[in-house]
């Protein structure tokens, strides 16, 4: 699962870990090994202790611990926003406009970003917070409550935004228009976008359906496809919110090493 163009691209933003010359213990986990394994769990669902250590070189423990202390180290994030600034300069991001919307899932164990689902008969759930550009590119996702308003995380999402490289100038970090369904239908929140010099586009409440938004927004519910086709993300099965948030930075940042791939 772990191609050449995703290590080249990984393995400069890895921490080296500092040696104990007197007590240096056993011998550390090959890197690659173990985003091997992390790439298997995240893409097949199955549970971490399931992996099979003689297939990859590394346990299903190794690779939780790595997969946690390099989203502490920001190295999930980095691989993102750098795949972002290449498929900037190859001119194959859109900011005219971008697209938000969220899905849920249930949570099986209790932990950070839980709460119940109205969707789901009050069962625990998160829910995904995600927006894209005008093709469909994970920008940014954010982790809540099952029981989160989907117009309470539109800013947050603006904000989560990173500054995009790539070309000579500015980084971008806001795009021009933004579209949403009835979800984000609040007069506060579109006078918030205004401020933030973002034209809003949002459906209302009680009015017919055929506004033409659907033409703009299917590319958001396409890419919540994408990360679902990563079982681990379909359901959440780990406690900590943090370890999910790398999963599913880890999940949009190869979303956009296929499109930067799959281009030429």
């Amino acid at each position: 699962m772990l191609t050449d163009e995703l290590w080249l691209r990984l393995e400069p933003l890895i921490p080296v870990p500092t040696r104990r010359y007197r007590f240096p213990g056993r011998r550390r986990t090959d890197n690659r090994a173990a985003l091997e394994g992390i790439l298997f769990v995240v893409r097949t669902g199955i549970p971490w202790n399931d992996l099979p250590t003689t297939a990859f070189g590394a346990s299903g423990a190794t690779c939780w611990r790595r997969l946690k202390e390099w989203h502490e180290a920001g190295v999930w994030q980095r691989l993102h926003e750098g795949l972002l600034a290449e498929l900037r300069a190859a001119g194959l991001l859109d900011l005219a406009h971008a697209v938000v919307d969220s899905s849920h899932l249930r949570a099986l164990k209790r932990g950070d970003h839980t709460g119940p689902s109205p969707v789901d008969r009050g069962r625990l759930g998160s829910k995904h917070h995600l927006i894209t550009d005008a093709t469909g590119t994970p920008l940014a996702v954010i982790l809540t409550g099952g029981n989160c308003y989907d117009v309470t995380q539109l800013i947050p999402l603006i904000e989560a935004v990173p500054p995009i490289r790539g070309l000579v100038g500015r980084p971008l970090r806001r795009p021009r228009h933004v579209y949403g369904d009835r979800g984000y239908d609040h007069d506060k929140y579109r006078r918030l976008l205004r401020q933030h010099g973002i034209t809003p586009h949002i459906a209302r409440r009680g009015v017919a359906h055929g506004s033409g938004l659907g033409k703009k927004r299917w590319v958001v519910e396409r890419t919540i496809a994408w990360l679902h086709a990563f079982k681990r993300l379909r359901i959440r099965t780990e406690r900590r919110a943090d370890v999910h948030q790398a999963m599913l930075s880890l999940a949009s940042a190869i979303i956009c090493l296929r499109k930067l791939v799959t281009s030429f």
